[in-house]
């Protein structure tokens, strides 16, 4: 009877293993938990980055009785593959987008409307690329800008520890190059990325690209005198892409560059450079205005979870849980929100600080659902300037000419 008993038990044991096992190999399913599944594309991908937004979506899961599903995209084929899921039919039901993609979206009539977002709480200029047709279609989460990087041993060397404006740009870069040094880095050609090195100069002298009726204004005086300045720095200097230009920075043989905050984490890093961030130049008295970007966040029309989408997309952007976001990620930049400018955890790094100012002079890439072809025929008539090909007075006449047709007006 005591070997039946012994039998009986380890039967029994063996069956509550069986079924703990098979339990445990169930995939969860939120449905039967009276929860839902919304599924969010971004391009936060790096370790750092994807642990910080698992944190944020873990508190919202919880507090909402739902599961986000989290998919990584790359900036190299990101854009692309958003493009596929859309034409498919079956979008994510939050999606990431970079802030000169958004009129192209939006315009599409592929975002649905947010409308219980807190307008009042965001920066002013980082609404216009969400909105279309009077509606915010995708709401700012994340802004960044660019500053000058300056090379303090260099600088020294001539006697100059500051630039307040264009002409003190122009003065350090010259007087640096006559000390057998790189003065300047400029952007050559370099797509996508070297418009947002032209129109800081052309917002800085007094022109724009578009007038806010959306017709272009490209060939004006003060346009010409700022691709003249951008020239004539190129000619201090070393013109070369981006990545190049940041590396050739990171090595000590320019003195100026302008550029963004994920070089603040490897200048940290390297002990032999002496840098100091400093705010775009201005002109004729005014403050420079530099070029900003940012990362917006939108629900697709044709999610059928848009209540519990929105819903994620205030939480993301709400001050408190986007400057703790920021505050992991130091390349992140600044949250959308108003409120997280005087916050002395963001502002106590002298670099962040500088970004921080800036982003109080700064503007977004123009909106236009032709941006693409825009910022095009903008970047080709810089480099044919930066090359001899065509005066600033020829190029930016040529450019508008043809701006114009793209557009229509």
């Amino acid at each position: 009877m005591h070997s039946t008993f012994n039998q009986h038990r380890v039967a029994v044991v063996i069956l509550l293993i069986t079924i703990g096992v098979f339990s445990a190999c169930q995939p969860e399913n939120p449905q039967q938990q009276g929860g839902r599944v919304i599924r969010f594309w971004h391009f936060w991908s790096e370790p750092g980055q994807k642990a910080a937004l698992t944190d944020l979506v873990s508190a919202f899961e919880k507090a909402n009785n739902c599961r986000v599903e989290l998919t990584e995209l790359s900036w190299n084929d990101g854009k692309a593959k958003l493009q596929a899921a859309f034409n498919s039919g079956a979008p994510p039901d939050v999606v990431e987008l970079g802030s000169d993609w958004v009129a192209q979206f939006s315009g599409a009539g592929v975002l649905a409307p947010l409308t219980r977002i807190d307008t009042a709480a965001l920066l002013g200029y980082a609404l216009a690329p969400g909105r279309h047709a009077g509606t915010l279609h995708a709401a700012p989460w994340i802004v960044d800008t660019r500053v000058l990087f300056v090379n303090m041993q260099h600088a020294s060397a001539v006697g100059m520890d500051t630039v307040r404006s264009i002409e003190d740009l122009q003065a350090l870069a010259e007087a640096i190059q006559a000390k057998g040094h790189f003065g300047w880095g400029a952007n050559g050609a370099d797509p996508h990325r070297l418009y947002k090195k032209i129109l800081p100069f052309l917002w800085s002298f007094g022109g724009d690209v578009l007038d806010a009726g959306g017709r272009c204004v490209l060939y004006s005086p003060e346009n010409v005198r700022a691709l003249a300045c951008y020239a004539e720095l190129s000619r201090t200097g070393i013109i070369e892409t981006q990545r190049q230009l940041d590396a050739t920075f990171l090595q000590g043989r320019i003195g100026v560059w302008n550029s963004g905050s994920w070089l603040i984490k490897k200048l940290r890093s390297n002990a032999n450079l002496n840098v100091r961030a400093m705010s775009f130049p201005g002109v004729d008295g005014r403050p420079g205005v530099s070029f900003a970007g940012g990362e917006y966040l939108a629900a697709p029309a044709a999610s059928t979870q848009k209540d519990l989408a929105e819903k994620l997309i205030r939480f993301l952007i709400d001050p408190v849980n986007a400057k703790t976001f920021c505050s992991k990620i130091p390349e992140a930049g600044f949250p959308a929100a108003i409120s997280a400018y005087d916050d002395p955890a963001l502002r106590s790094d002298p670099f962040k600080a500088v970004f921080a100012a800036q982003l109080r002079n700064a503007r977004m890439t123009p909106v236009h659902r032709r941006w693409l072809d825009i910022e095009s025929v903008l970047e080709n008539a810089v480099v044919r300037v930066l090359l001899g090909e065509a005066t600033p007075d020829r190029a930016l006449q040529e450019a508008h000419d043809e701006i114009t047709e793209i557009i229509g007006s």
